[in-house]
């Protein structure tokens, strides 16, 4: 059994043909998705799916990309509805510097804001970080609360830093790239990092893994991510698929779905 533990089926290029992904996933033995917001309305929708579907789950915040357009009552919505029982975490959030840097003040804001929700309601975070290592790094270390988990979502940096998110109580989420075959770095921290921390996930639509890059990703695919992971650590599928299983239901507290997977 596999779990995607960050896909987006709230996105119109999944969201229309929802029903056949998921069935297409079961076959593939993923039963479990975590659906995950980039905005509000994103975040309403991955509620909404996870109210239709058993094994679908929501975290619902605000991508760093949105930051110049995020006003106070979008995070107040976010702090209203972490009640909601399928809503298992908030993301994603964090920094993103590769497309424009001219905001990066108001991603920070936006990114401790996030954080500090997470402390005061101590649900769990998923992280999006992308050319932004060492600031990302910095800000987990002051403002998370120590006891407060987390993922590093598509985790894309070095083998070397990834110790230090570790030590700040953080998984490590790998996805596609850690199948494309000149891809040293992922492949080298999917060799490195601690079964115990362990997830995998698609990323869907984007990302498509081995043998299906360049073309829409969906959560079947998270069979090749794992399977490609356990080959580079030299264990089976079905252990690697278990400990990835397990290790989402602990982080994103899922106890009800691996119940009902008995």
């Amino acid at each position: 059994m596999l779990i995607d533990s960050h896909v987006h089926l709230n996105d119109e290029q999944l969201f229309t043909k929802i029903e056949t992904l998921i069935d297409k996933a079961n076959s593939a033995g993923v039963i479990g998705f975590v659906v995950v917001g980039y905005d509000v309305e994103s975040s309403k929708l991955a509620i909404e799916l996870a109210n239709m579907y058993d094994g679908v789950y929501a975290l619902i915040g605000i991508h760093p990309s949105e930051a110049s357009y995020t006003k106070d009552q979008d995070l107040q919505w976010v702090e209203d509805h972490l009640k909601h029982p399928k809503v298992k975490g908030i993301g994603e959030i964090g920094l993103d510097y590769h497309w424009d840097k001219h905001y990066m003040d108001q991603q920070k804001s936006l990114f401790i804001k996030q954080i500090k929700l997470a402390n005061k309601h101590k649900m769990p975070i998923s992280i999006h970080m992308r050319d932004a290592t060492e600031d990302t790094y910095e800000i987990l270390k002051e403002y998370k609360d120590e006891d407060l988990a987390g993922v590093m979502h598509c985790y894309s940096g070095s083998k070397e830093f990834m110790q230090n998110f570790l030590d700040l109580n953080m998984y490590i989420s790998l996805a596609g790239p850690v199948t494309f075959k000149n891809a040293k770095t992922p492949k080298e921290v999917a060799k490195d990092v601690p079964l115990d921390r362990l997830l995998v996930e698609t990323d869907s639509p984007y990302l498509s893994p081995v043998p299906y890059r360049g073309k829409q990703n969906q959560p079947r695919n998270v069979e090749y991510i794992a399977k490609e992971i356990a080959k580079i650590k030299g264990m089976s599928f079905k252990e690697l698929a278990e400990v990835t299983f397990d290790n989402t239901v602990k982080l994103f507290n899922l106890f009800e779905l691996k119940k009902e997977a008995k």
